[in-house]
């Protein structure tokens, strides 16, 4: 995941489609792009079970125990994949706002633990899909 986001960026600043420095995006339509990719990704089932898992840590480590140091490199790779799952739109909007932004790095690691934490994180998920997308609508008409 790491190198496919690290080449994608790669390729964004060669285009001129993120700045230099701050390494936010230059393009109102990659930013309506990204914001609308996500919106539409926080409302998907395939996030909602991702989410799920990422709630419940241990319920995973109990149905998925396996014994030994290969066991839990296989539950830390299975775990992960389920976070990655949950996050990579999240992660994604790191382009809208700046990689660099320590502010907008810091919001979205809010949100994230905020979904990740409350009861209600399902909900906090959808709510956060309306806000994408009514700003992905106003940077495409912006």
């Amino acid at each position: 995941f790491s190198l496919a986001a690290v080449a994608l960026q790669w390729l964004l600043e060669r285009s001129g489609a993120l700045s230099g420095t701050m390494l936010w995006s230059q393009s109102r339509w990659l930013s309506a792009g990204v914001l609308g990719a996500a919106a539409l990704y926080q409302v998907s089932p395939l996030k909602g079970m991702c989410l799920a898992h990422c709630q419940a840590p241990a319920e995973y480590l109990s149905t998925h125990w396996r014994p030994g140091a290969i066991g839990a490199l296989g539950m830390g790779i299975g775990h992960g994949a389920y976070c990655v799952g949950c996050c990579w739109a999240l992660m994604a909007l790191l382009f809208v706002g700046g990689v660099m932004n320590l502010v907008w790095i810091a919001a979205l690691a809010a949100f994230v633990l905020a979904e990740k934490l409350l009861p209600a994180g399902q909900a906090v998920s959808r709510i956060a899909a309306l806000v994408l997308a009514v700003w992905a609508v106003a940077t495409f008409l912006v």
